[in-house]
């Protein structure tokens, strides 16, 4: 009779040896699978978001929200009235459910926190929520935030020369180039050509620059954003600065390779997107 023969240490050893090499060869590429796919919901997210906007515009003469006029409570700065004129409140029905305004890799909540926690929190994978004037915490949230400059807003106090920057209605030139709703982990945005960019990718607010807000490394280097003629597509960061946001935005300013801008400029305003793409 033969003798059955069991495996030695030796053999044992390889083989995990060699199960080990193929787990590290296919984590990483089981890793990209994972964050293609959230990019792919993203971007249908936003298609949702631009449907529900192009329905609003559509019922409304073609002219977006009203958007933000809320108006100081005796006096105190950021304690305004609650205004329904807000994007997130006028576009609601035609968008139903709130996660849709949530990009899968925004994974990070203050929902159940103190104000403090959200306030200190990175902003890369930060959701943002309602509370006070916003509305009720866990009833309105998402990950996505407009770009301000793209409403209808009809307050008296507005000066002449903000509200000649508006992109009030839908029909305009070269609505594929203006944004209207970008990964970012606050509802709204108001980007200006002079603006600096964000000092390091993980910071919520950066004082004097509201770009620097839509700046996070949410998608390989970018954001997914719905643009005005509601087409989607993925925005290198430093291409944020190519996009005319505003009537008045220059799109050859400081921060594009049509201005010069090099590398060097890059690493002493904003050294983590030195690497990245120059547009």
């Amino acid at each position: 009779m033969s003798k059955k023969r069991a495996f030695t240490l030796v053999e044992l050893l390889v083989v995990i040896a060699i199960i080990a090499l193929l787990m590290s060869i296919l984590m990483p590429a089981l890793a990209r699978v994972r964050e293609q796919a959230k990019a792919v919901l993203c971007q249908s997210n936003l298609r949702q978001m631009g449907a529900a906007f192009d329905m609003y515009t559509s019922d409304n003469d073609g002219y977006f929200q009203q958007g933000w006029e809320g108006l100081p409570v005796d006096g105190c700065y950021g304690c305004e009235k609650p205004c329904s004129h807000w994007w997130i409140h006028t576009v609601r029905p035609y968008y139903g459910s709130p996660d849709v305004c949530l990009c899968p890799m925004a994974v990070k909540t203050g929902w159940e926190q103190d104000e403090s926690y959200y306030w200190e929190s990175g902003a890369t994978f930060l959701a943002w929520s309602g509370h006070g004037w916003l509305g009720p915490a866990g009833e309105v949230y998402g990950s996505y935030g407009i770009n301000g400059w793209v409403e209808h807003n009809q307050c008296p106090d507005e000066s002449r020369r903000t509200g000649a920057r508006r992109w009030r209605h839908s029909a305009v030139r070269g609505a594929g180039n203006i944004p209207l709703l970008l990964d970012a982990p606050w509802i709204d945005c108001w980007p200006m050509d002079d603006d600096e960019p964000a000092a390091y990718d993980d910071q919520l607010w950066q004082q004097g620059s509201h770009m620097a807000r839509f700046m996070k490394d949410r998608h390989n280097g970018g954001i997914h954003a719905v643009f005005v003629d509601y087409s989607v597509r993925w925005i290198g960061l430093k291409g944020m600065y190519t996009l005319k946001w505003h009537r008045e935005f220059d799109v050859i300013g400081t921060y594009t390779l049509a201005s010069g801008a090099t590398k060097a400029l890059w690493r002493s305003k904003a050294e983590w997107m030195a690497n990245l793409k120059d547009y």
